[in-house]
């Protein structure tokens, strides 16, 4: 990568983290990618509205090659001394998806004014940490007919610049389920005459988490999130409450099966001291499976450039919305570590490490 371009994306990243917006309010983040792109390339801009993408035409026509950078941050106060610590209370880039949009643009500073054999899209999604972003924005594989789909995402527990990569289920599919309950207040002093929800949201619990030690078909997972009942006022037998927890499953429909079971069970023991339940859905993200050809692609890609290469053992249990993408056509998802006892994403000590940038430049560029 040409050293004034990890210069230009760099300082992009570091602007970008500090005015980081959170899923589906992503405007200014957009607008200022959106800036940089036209100001330092000959990209032509498409704006979706919610979302925007680039695109660079190729000598092969029907050859099509999208990259995808998620835009969106987290809602975690950052209590770090950065020159560029983030301008927006409450809100910090503490997934790296600064990095990931950084690198994007990266790419298309290298691809600029050459010529190249594919189409190239890059795709900028907002809302990847609530699963709904990806949603919408796949519509442009179906329209544009793209062949192949890629992103990566930087990751501690690796070596930093190493590429990490995991053949066929690389993340798992996830839901959030929230289960209401809505029953009778009574004085403390006489809770026969009220309906309290707590014995039965004991139940519920516990029965989940039983059924979710069935791992005859691959991981299965229930964790309880959230748990709201009363207001611990002494004297009050509460009548409502609320159970909310967190589904994951190696395969969509044991996740959906697992859901069944749980509402199933609610509602039974619900029925039974005369309590009346709601159920909704959250935060869905698909099973993400790479497509064996373009792993492959990649792995020649970073083996011809000489980076260090490491299989995943074992899945990333976080769930990310890039499965969609590969539901409508091939494509891989890679990781790039960020260093062996690098802080974990998703906490206050985490940054983007930079080092890792030039890496993924150049990667992607052996794939367009």
């Amino acid at each position: 990568m040409k050293k004034e371009n990890l210069l230009k994306i760099t300082d992009l990243r570091h602007e970008l983290h500090m005015y980081p917006e959170l899923s589906m309010q992503e405007r200014e983040t957009a607008e200022r990618i959106r800036t940089f792109l036209q100001d330092n390339t000959h990209f032509r801009i498409v704006d979706r509205g919610d979302w925007f993408y680039a695109l660079k035409e190729g000598r092969n026509p029907g050859q099509k090659i999208a990259f995808r950078a998620d835009m969106d941050a987290l809602p975690i106060a950052e209590e770090d001394d950065l020159c560029y610590h983030s301008r927006n209370a409450g809100v910090s880039h503490k997934c790296g998806h600064d990095g990931h949009c950084a690198a994007l643009c990266g790419l298309a500073l290298e691809l600029d004014g050459i010529e190249t054999d594919s189409d190239i899209y890059l795709l900028f999604q907002p809302g990847e940490e609530t699963g709904s972003g990806a949603l919408f924005c796949r519509e442009l594989i179906r329209e544009e007919g793209i062949t192949q789909v890629f992103a990566f995402h930087n990751l501690g527990g690796y070596p930093e610049e190493s590429i990490v990569y995991r053949r066929g289920l690389t993340q798992p599919a996830s839901e959030g389920l929230r289960i209401s309950f809505e029953g009778k207040a009574s004085h403390a002093s006489a809770p026969e005459e009220g309906r309290n929800p707590s014995g039965v949201i004991a139940r519920v619990i516990l029965r989940a988490e039983e059924l979710a030690k069935d791992q005859s078909d691959g991981m299965l997972l229930c964790t309880i999130t959230g748990v709201s009942l009363g207001t611990g006022d002494f004297g009050i037998s509460p009548g409502d409450g609320e159970i909310s927890m967190t589904l994951r499953a190696e395969k969509e429909d044991r996740m959906k099966n697992l859901e069944r079971q749980i509402i199933s069970f609610a509602e039974e023991e619900a029925k039974r001291i005369g309590l009346r339940t709601g159920c909704s859905i959250h935060d869905y993200f698909p099973e993400t499976r790479n497509d064996e050809q373009s792993l492959e692609a990649v792995i020649r890609a970073a083996s011809d450039l000489g980076m260090n290469i490491i299989p995943m053992e074992d899945m990333w249990r976080a769930s990310e919305d890039f499965g969609w993408y590969l539901k409508e056509c091939p494509g891989a998802i890679l990781y790039i570590g960020n260093g062996e006892d690098y802080p974990p994403l998703h906490t206050v000590g985490y940054d983007f490490n930079d080092r890792i940038l030039e890496n993924a430049v150049d990667l992607f560029a052996a794939l367009t």
